[in-house]
C-alpha cells in the first residue's frame, strides 16, 4: 500500500503585525514616559528598610548635601508661581515674567533670594557648573522658613520631605528640622535607599 504524503505547512510566521505593535508601545511609552529632573547635587542617602512611599505630588523636598548646603524643591508649577510672588513681596522684589516662568520650571533652587533673579537668567549649562550656597537657614537670616511657610499658605495639603546626605553634618540636619518645627511642621519624612531585610 502506498504511503500518504501529508503536505507540508510552512513554519515562518508573518511578524509585521507584532513590529507594529512593539514600536507603537515604544513610541507611547516615550512620549508618556516623565522624566525625573536635574538635582543640582548628588546626595548618598543613608539606608533603611522602611517600604513607606511618597506620594506623587504635593510633595515639598528639602535636600542637605554633605557640605551642610540646603536646597529647597516644590512640585507643580502654579505652585511655584505662586511662591515666587509671595516671596518677591515679603522681601519686596520684583521678578519680570520670564524669571516667574523660568522659576516655575525650575524643580530645585539652593541660592539666597539677593542672587535669584541672577539665577533664573542662566543659561543650564551655567547652572551646571555653578557651585551653589544654598538657602540661608541660620538664625538671622532664615530664609528657608519663609520658603516653607509661603509653600504652606500657597498648598496646605503639601508634605515635607526630606533628602539629607549620609555624611551630611547633623547640626544642619537639626537646623533644618528646628525651622520646620517653627512653621509648624511636625510631621515629615526622610527619603532613604531600600535595603533589604536583615542585610
Amino acid at each position: 500500500m502506498a504511503k500518504v504524503k501529508v503536505p507540508r505547512k510552512s513554519t515562518s510566521v508573518d511578524m509585521t503585525a507584532m513590529t507594529d505593535v512593539a514600536f507603537l508601545l515604544l513610541t507611547f511609552f516615550m512620549l508618556a514616559t516623565k522624566f525625573k529632573p536635574d538635582e543640582p547635587v548628588v546626595v548618598d542617602t543613608p539606608s533603611s528598610i522602611s517600604e513607606i512611599k511618597l506620594p506623587e505630588s504635593d510633595i515639598m523636598q528639602l535636600t542637605i548635601d554633605k557640605t551642610g548646603r540646603v536646597f529647597f524643591g516644590v512640585d507643580g508649577q502654579k505652585t511655584r508661581e505662586t511662591i515666587l510672588q509671595r516671596m518677591a513681596e515679603k522681601y519686596q522684589m520684583k521678578f519680570s515674567a520670564e524669571e516667574i516662568k523660568e522659576f516655575s520650571l525650575q524643580s530645585t533652587i539652593g541660592v539666597p533670594m539677593a542672587q535669584l533673579s541672577s539665577f533664573l537668567k542662566m543659561t543650564t549649562e551655567e547652572r551646571a557648573k555653578a557651585n551653589f550656597a544654598g538657602v540661608p537657614t541660620d538664625s538671622l537670616k532664615n530664609e528657608l522658613g519663609d520658603w516653607i511657610w509661603q509653600t504652606r499658605l500657597a498648598n496646605n495639603n503639601v508634605r515635607v520631605a526630606i533628602k539629607g546626605d549620609r555624611d551630611a553634618n547633623m547640626p544642619t540636619v537639626k537646623r533644618v528640622i528646628a525651622i520646620l518645627q517653627e512653621k509648624n511642621v511636625n510631621r515629615f519624612n526622610f527619603i532613604t535607599s531600600m535595603e533589604k531585610a536583615g542585610e
